[in-house]
């Protein structure tokens, strides 16, 4: 029994903490979608929906579908198929989207039972005229967490009023299509995305704590490109409570509380007498900020990815690791410094503010379009709240419909969030089957068909029905969509790009050039060996020709010479060579002597100039040809 009160105590303190608001200005805002009703033409028009807090809605696009209001198993609390009930699409049809009615079970557990029934979405009427609401999951445990987890599919909350046109429309007769639109759910301003993720480091809180460690250990990798390029901006956040001042000398509160009960958490095992204290995880959620803020310091912010998933792994709750020791031990080993992160956090045990915890309680207020954050763990994109299931495909589409078009990075357009309605009859887009080469790309948006650019030539065209290669390398691509073929090692191609792409065959072939190009009969048709002693053999898309005997055929003038001939031909040229070169070597000597004979020359007038002027000891008179007079 005084186990039992310990307990209640204790999830009595929890809640009282959890129902204390930072600041009685708050609110909960509700994220809504844009829902228009496309037929009937009597309801047309545009309302609003809000987005359950469960599933995949799907950020940054739309989903036209046909409304379904089952005559049985109206609230969804059972499973469908105990009546024998499908909502699966026919193919060629629009998506089912099943309107249900509010009440009897959880919000999420409808959503499941229509999504095994083959649902692409679900709309839930409320039974009470009041303002719009967010869908949120029930408090789990291990019947619900088996579902929760694995709803796919997005829903929305609509009032009661509109619930009931769609309901008589559907009873009239008439075909309901609506259009879920999810493009405006996240402002999408410019080309960079600020998100903050408001967490926690208790890993002992259940289901929701076991999803929130394994989203962050799952988003890591795609949350460190995005801040390392510089798309992203990034902030991790920690609710905390305060203490009332009723109770803040309290065993509970000493126990919950940091700052004589500034800043609180709940017990995590929900028992004073076990395990930790709700102050061990206020201490490191503190931590955890520090680390943010030293790295971001050192322009690393994404170091806190690198702390959080390692904290995770090396110091769980259930090992009793979750302590200073193994917190320090995991901050060296990530380069940071400790004693840095030491001075940031302060002294727990202070009657004072701590100024990192009251930032942190100061925005944990709704400002502008942003509601109060209440519920763990709660993901919010430029300033508009999240709404779904915590998982890395999803999350990356609601970070992505956050950058204004055509600004998006690559990471947006990788398989982790695109949509494959590719793979859906090529998305209705272009394709040459043949080349394997599509106009089909899917995109976190959707799919868009744009003609491609392949091996750099640019495919032009509607992208729908047609795309032409344009440019030069044309007959590159799948060789223009002209015939080709190759054989014992020689190929041909019917492509010709003289300005335009024309399949014409190639010589020594005929056809039209685009399905077939057949090998033509030179030796029959053309009698392309003429001469009397020739012999014709056709090849693939040539001929070749022989002579008979010592004879060789030369294929310039279509003749059969002699071997012989052609020897004694080779003999005559060798002597002509052999003269040339002689002739060569001879005036090459001649030029040697000439030119010797005229420097000497040079050298005798130059030494006669000299001898007028200076006499030389060493020779006698010089003859001065310069004076020299010749009859």
């Amino acid at each position: 029994m005084k186990k039992l009160r310990r307990s209640t105590l204790a999830l009595f303190l929890g809640f009282l903490l959890l129902s204390v608001a930072p600041s009685s200005m708050g609110r909960f805002v509700v994220e809504k979608n844009s829902l228009t009703v496309t037929s009937p033409e009597k309801i047309k028009g545009t309302y609003d929906s809000a987005i359950g807090n469960f599933g995949i809605p799907q950020y940054g696009g739309s989903m036209a579908g046909s409304v379904v209001y089952p005559k049985d198993n109206q609230k969804g609390c059972k499973e469908f198929d105990e009546s024998g009930i499908s909502f699966k699409s026919k193919p060629g049809a629009l998506p089912t989207i099943v309107l249900l009615d509010r009440g009897s079970c959880f919000f999420a557990l409808k959503v499941w039972n229509a999504q095994k029934a083959g649902a692409s979405a679900v709309l839930v009427a409320d039974d009470i005229d009041e303002n719009l609401i967010t869908m949120d999951t029930p408090e789990e445990d291990g019947s619900s967490a088996k579902y929760i987890e694995n709803i796919t599919i997005p829903s929305a909350l609509i009032e009661k009023s509109f619930g009931i046109k769609l309901k008589d429309a559907i009873s009239g007769g008439d075909m309901v299509n609506v259009n879920l639109d999810w493009r405006e759910a996240v402002p999408h301003p410019d080309d960079r995305v600020e998100y903050e993720l408001w967490t926690n480091s208790n890993d002992e809180c259940g289901v929701k704590c076991d999803m929130l460690m394994e989203f962050v250990k799952d988003f890591k990798g795609a949350a460190q490109i995005l801040e390392k390029g510089g798309y992203t901006q990034f902030t991790p956040h920690y609710i905390t409570w305060y203490c009332p001042q009723a109770f803040t000398l309290s065993k509970q509160c000493k126990s919950q509380c940091i700052n004589h009960g500034r800043y609180c958490a709940p017990d995590p095992e929900q028992d004073f007498s076990t395990g930790y204290d709700g102050k061990d995880v206020v201490i490191e959620n503190l931590r955890q900020l520090c680390v943010f803020k030293v790295a971001n310091e050192t322009k690393k912010p994404w170091v806190w990815w690198d702390y959080v998933t390692d904290f995770q792994i090396r110091c769980p709750m259930k090992e009793k690791k979750y302590n200073k020791e193994c917190a320090d031990a995991v901050i060296k080993s990530l380069g940071l410094d400790l004693k840095k992160i030491e001075k940031c956090m302060g002294d727990p045990d202070a009657d004072s503010d701590n100024p990192v915890l009251k930032e942190e309680q100061d925005a944990q207020v709704g400002k502008g379009s942003r509601g109060d954050v209440t519920i763990l763990p709660t993901l919010v994109v430029n300033n508009r709240q999240y709404r779904g299931k915590l998982e890395k495909g999803a999350v990356m589409k609601a970070i992505c419909s956050g950058f204004e078009e055509t600004t998006e990075p690559g990471v947006c357009l990788s398989s982790d969030v695109e949509t494959n309605e590719c793979l859906d009859n090529n998305g209705g887009c272009w394709r040459d089957k043949a080349a394997n080469i599509t106009a089909c790309k899917d995109t976190f948006r959707g799919r868009v068909c744009e003609c491609p650019l392949v091996d750099g030539v640019q495919f032009k065209g509607d992208g729908y029905t047609t795309c032409e290669a344009s440019g030069p390398g044309r007959c590159k691509i799948n060789n223009g969509g002209c015939w080709h073929d190759a054989r014992n090692g020689h190929a041909f191609s019917a492509c010709l790009d003289d300005g335009h792409v024309k399949c014409q065959c190639p010589a020594g072939f005929k056809g039209d050039g685009v399905k077939n190009c057949d090998d033509i009969d030179e030796c029959g048709d053309k009698k392309a060996c003429q001469c009397p002693e020739c012999t014709c053999k056709n090849t693939w898309g040539s001929y070749d020709c022989s002579c008979s005997g010592d004879l060789l055929y030369i294929r310039d003038h279509d003749a059969c010479i002699s071997k012989t001939a052609s020897q004694g031909g080779k003999s005559v040229w060798a002597a002509f060579w052999v003269i040339l070169l002689g002739l060569l070597l001879t005036a090459a000597g001649a030029y040697l002597v000439y030119k010797y004979r005229i420097r000497s020359y040079m050298d005798s007038e130059i030494r006669a100039i000299m001898a007028q002027y200076m006499p030389l000891d060493s020779q006698g008179e010089v003859v001065n040809h310069v004076n020299d007079e010749r009859a």
